[in-house]
């Protein structure tokens, strides 16, 4: 008898005013597998799964979950079926333990009411050691790292009792060694009998861990194909009708020193101390930045946008901002991309026209006089999101209707059209399809080609090589190595950044 496979979503379809999200869309998930779900930005894969997790309701279709057919009104209804979901951003209480965490909820009682502390710790440190997901039940999550953290989700859903686990863009915010352990251990929970749905854009992990691999395409899916069938070109023009972009960049034409950092040095923070960092950006030229994350690289973007108190010298052009705090920064001329776009760079509830003026909002256009000029913001989104590609149907859409990739060509489209004189791009592509990171290539390319000064912080060793005319490494808050990136290659870099070089 052939086992029913674990999840079957048959013709499922759900509108939306003006779109249809989902339309007619089959999936079938052996079990004990790793099924990835690949897309481009837009292209359903995000509502499918929460169709599956109970967060929406299909207008039309099926939903069997181990051949049985199943309607879930909310995600209550798909846990008590096995389901859990890890999103993409953490849900989690910094200030609370992981056991605090993992139980919220969910928490085992004993006599009169009170939490079985001892059971539910042992029940915890029974699944890190089944699945391989390392982690301290005691430990305060506001002390870990973002892999521990990534972890700590999945033995939330683990915990209750889920068989069927989502995965929403798992490795986006995680360096290159906690990428490899979660693959390691997507692996070992797949062994162990738990069926996994992984959505990510980075068609590599894709590739080294998946068994089947469906694509989505305007909503509908286009394929299913065994992993070890198809390469990423294949799987690239699957998504978006052509071949994987690679990072490139144009022959070297600099121009005059635009950011110039001397001895930049800051408080210790949670470990970490900006300490003698010196470097200078031209225009026309972009510096890429690589480095283990938690090695000085947010501090160092926070340092040079005022965020952060710090010591030495910062000039831009002829302007001194060493002493200026961060408005006056943004007005002299640095423009940033922040590295986490939802907390960093947008107001996800406010309309579109209102995140366009972000940072700029007391200048032309924006102002007239002591008030938002509204007329003008609006028109000056439209021609951002004309310029840059942002797909939305109108400058009053809130923020959070838009998928990853719009969300980040709005940010660069901000940045850019306010002229800077150098721009910080921090993760610019990070969470992005490969349709959208080719935009984003493009618009630095642009940028770099107009003049302007761009620091690019980077964990896409690929993109930094492809991208940047000089690197930079950072290593425990220093500049450790300058490297050449027409001569560098991705293992020796890797080996500078971890003090093997």
């Amino acid at each position: 008898m052939t086992e029913s496979p674990a999840i079957e979503l048959r013709g499922i379809t759900k509108r939306f005013p003006g779109v249809v999200a989902n339309d007619d869309v089959t999936l079938s998930v052996e079990a004990a597998s790793v099924h990835a779900l690949v897309g481009e930005n837009g292209a359903g894969k995000s509502t499918l799964m929460k169709v599956l997790y109970g967060l929406l309701r299909p207008d039309e279709g099926e939903i069997v979950v181990e051949g049985k057919t199943a309607r879930f009104r909310s995600p209550r209804d798909a846990i008590a079926a096995g389901i859990g979901m890890v999103h993409q951003h953490f849900q989690l209480m910094d200030n609370l333990t992981v056991l605090d965490n993992v139980i919220l909820g969910a928490e085992p009682t004993r006599g009169f009411g009170r939490i079985d502390v001892k059971g539910a710790t042992q029940r915890i440190e029974m699944l890190a050691a089944q699945y391989g997901l390392p982690v301290r039940p005691d430990a305060t999550v506001a002390n870990l790292t973002v892999g521990t953290r990534q972890r700590i989700e999945i033995l939330k859903v683990l915990y209750r009792g889920a068989r069927i686990l989502i995965l929403d863009e798992p490795t986006a915010v995680l360096v290159p060694q906690e990428v490899d352990e979660l693959l390691a251990s997507l692996r070992t929970l797949s062994a162990g009998g738990v069926t996994i749905i992984f959505i990510n854009h980075k068609l590599d992990e894709v590739l080294a861990v998946s068994d089947a691999i469906t694509v989505l395409r305007g909503g509908r899916s286009v394929a299913t194909v065994p992993a070890e069938s198809v390469d990423a070109h294949t799987l690239a023009e699957l998504m978006v009708g052509d071949a994987l972009p690679s990072p490139t960049k144009d022959p070297a034409s600099h121009g005059l020193p635009t950011l110039v950092v001397r001895d930049l040095r800051t408080p210790e923070r949670d470990g970490i101390t900006l300490d003698d960092v010196s470097f200078t950006v031209h225009a026309g030229e972009i510096v890429g930045v690589a480095g283990v994350e938690g090695n000085g690289q947010h501090e160092l973007i926070e340092a040079l946008l005022g965020v952060t108190p710090a010591t030495g010298h910062i000039d831009l052009g002829d302007d001194d901002l060493s002493e200026q705090p961060t408005r006056q920064r943004r007005t002299a001329g640095i423009g940033v991309i922040p590295q986490d776009r939802h907390r960093e760079g947008l107001l996800l509830d406010a309309p579109l026209w209102e995140n366009a003026m972000l940072g700029h909002q007391t200048a032309a256009p924006y102002a007239k006089g002591w008030r938002i000029d509204r007329n003008a913001a609006r028109a000056r989104t439209d021609d951002i999101d004309r310029k840059f590609g942002v797909k939305t149907p109108n400058p009053d859409v809130a923020a959070h209707a838009l998928s990853g990739g719009n969300q980040q060509k709005l940010i660069i489209g901000r940045e850019l059209t306010a002229e800077p004189r150098a721009l910080i791009a921090a993760h610019p592509t990070r969470g992005i399809d490969v349709g959208a990171q080719a935009d984003v290539w493009e618009h630095l390319r642009s940028a770099r080609r107009d003049g302007l000064a761009v620091l690019l912080v980077s964990s896409d060793l690929e993109e930094l090589i492809g991208l940047s005319d000089r690197l930079l490494v950072m290593l425990r808050g220093r500049i450790v190595a300058e490297l050449d990136p027409q001569s560098v290659t991705a293992a020796t870099l890797g080996a500078a950044m971890i003090g093997a070089g």
